[in-house]
């Protein structure tokens, strides 16, 4: 039987390299009793929080979780590192996030830009954009999942007035991504809600399958 948590019931998740917690928001509204890890402590996370080393979190505790989810940091994917040409200070931890993450035994989630996606680093089982869930925000997100998941999606249709990434207006933009408790640096960095919201929805079902 899945891990729950004996104070609510619900099945628990460990969210990996945190942030701020938009994805935990999302996974929390599907079902999920959400505890978050990240390097640096985040006091405008929104549940229980612990600050340490993600990948290390993952392979001492992620087994005492449901499921697994985590964005390893996307510096050295992103086209912005590139512009800047700072790529080779960044790690990429993907591999090691996937590594850890399946010596758990446990389903999993892995986010992270396109561009991890196009070198052939991440497998985009889904590949999310707001405009799918009738956010005025265009911002593309690729998951790699342990089950697999279908794109159950409607097509991506960016609205004429959707803001952009990068939009001057930071406070605009993270409104628009559902991310209102951020700060704005937060909210660049962030996974809209939705999204994890409609990625938890299908885990829940994949969990009650393996339980049958």
């Amino acid at each position: 039987m899945s891990p729950r948590c004996p104070d609510c019931g619900r099945p628990t998740m460990l969210d990996a390299f945190s942030g701020e917690g938009g994805s935990a928001v999302g996974y929390d509204r599907a079902g999920f009793c959400v505890t978050g890890v990240d390097i640096n402590p985040q006091p405008r996370y929104p549940f229980t929080h612990v600050a340490g080393d993600a990948v290390n979190y993952i392979r001492e505790h992620g087994h005492e979780f449901a499921a697994v989810t985590g964005s390893p940091t996307c510096q050295f994917f992103a086209r912005v590192t590139r512009w800047r040409g700072k790529r080779e200070a960044h790690e990429n931890l993907i591999p090691a996030t996937r590594d850890a993450m399946v010596e758990t035994g446990r389903p999993w989630v892995i986010e992270n830009v396109m561009e991890a996606a196009v070198s052939g680093e991440l497998r985009p089982d889904l590949v999310l954009c707001g405009s799918m869930f009738g956010l005025k925000v265009r911002r593309h997100r690729a998951f790699e999942t342990s089950w697999r998941a279908l794109q159950l999606t409607p097509r991506c249709a960016h609205q004429p007035d959707a803001v952009p990434f990068g939009h001057k207006d930071e406070a605009r933009f993270k409104t628009a991504l559902g991310c209102d408790w951020m700060t704005n640096l937060g909210g660049r960095q962030a996974i809209p809600p939705a999204f994890t919201e409609h990625i938890g929805d299908a885990l829940l079902a994949h969990l009650a399958a393996a339980a049958a």
